[in-house]
């Protein structure tokens, strides 16, 4: 596959190199760096590449000549890779987006930007993927149903046909959601958790089966604030 496109990772961590190996080994992208935020940079390089301090990227990798994919996991209910997303959407930088090719995607699927897909997910006719989204390896994504932006599924959920996944979620493994449940924003749902039965207040926990509020919210769980404020600068 030719590398056409140059591709800088955000982050240093885990995530960021298992983006590495993926972007390199599955995608048209070329790899040439890693940035982190200043504070975090603690270390020179990363598999033989540059990292650079976050707040320099603009003068040493403009946007006008490369990519960028922020792989930072669900810290702070996501909330650490939403607000650097969006740093970089304010910077002109466009987000690649990764899709296994050991994935089904059903054609007229919709994914959005610095959305990773890893390999044996399913996802069927005219599933929506918002921006962000991150899905883990072995998902059942049903028809028609919708992601929400920043979004984190871990592996091996089924959601079911005309499901909405709110804005920040977390799915836990082997979760499992009917046809036409909704999750509401900032919802934690958890490991082996199941519902046939859509879930009404924003911010909570569930576990079990079928699932029930945990009796503390998700920001609690995550140590944040409900109204934490994302920097746009």
């Amino acid at each position: 596959m030719k590398k056409e496109k140059k591709l800088l990772i955000i982050g240093s961590g885990e995530f960021a190199e298992i983006a590495y190996e993926y972007f390199t080994y599955d995608s048209e992208y070329d790899v040439v760096g890693f940035a982190v935020e200043k504070e975090y940079l603690n270390k020179e390089e990363l598999f033989g590449k540059k990292i650079v301090e976050f707040e320099n990227i603009l003068k040493m990798y403009p946007p006008q000549q490369y990519y960028v994919f922020v792989a930072i996991t669900y810290n702070q209910l996501n909330r650490v890779r939403r607000r650097l997303y969006r740093k970089c959407k304010k910077l002109g930088y466009n987000c690649a987006s990764y899709i296994s090719s050991k994935a089904f995607v059903w054609h007229n699927v919709e994914i959005g930007e610095n959305t990773f897909v890893f390999e044996d997910n399913t996802i069927q006719y005219h599933v929506k993927i918002g921006n962000n989204v991150i899905l883990w390896s072995g998902n059942h994504i049903g028809h028609r149903t919708v992601i929400e932006d920043d979004v984190w599924f871990t592996s091996h959920g089924v959601v079911s046909g005309y499901c909405r996944i709110g804005a920040g979620s977390f799915i836990g493994v082997n979760a499992t959601l009917g046809d036409n449940v909704t999750l509401p924003p900032d919802t934690v749902f958890g490991a082996g958790a199941l519902t046939v039965k859509s879930l009404e207040q924003k911010g909570l926990v569930y576990v079990g089966c079928p699932a029930k509020p945990l009796g503390r919210t998700s920001y609690e769980q995550f140590g944040i604030e409900e109204d934490v404020k994302d920097e746009m600068e």
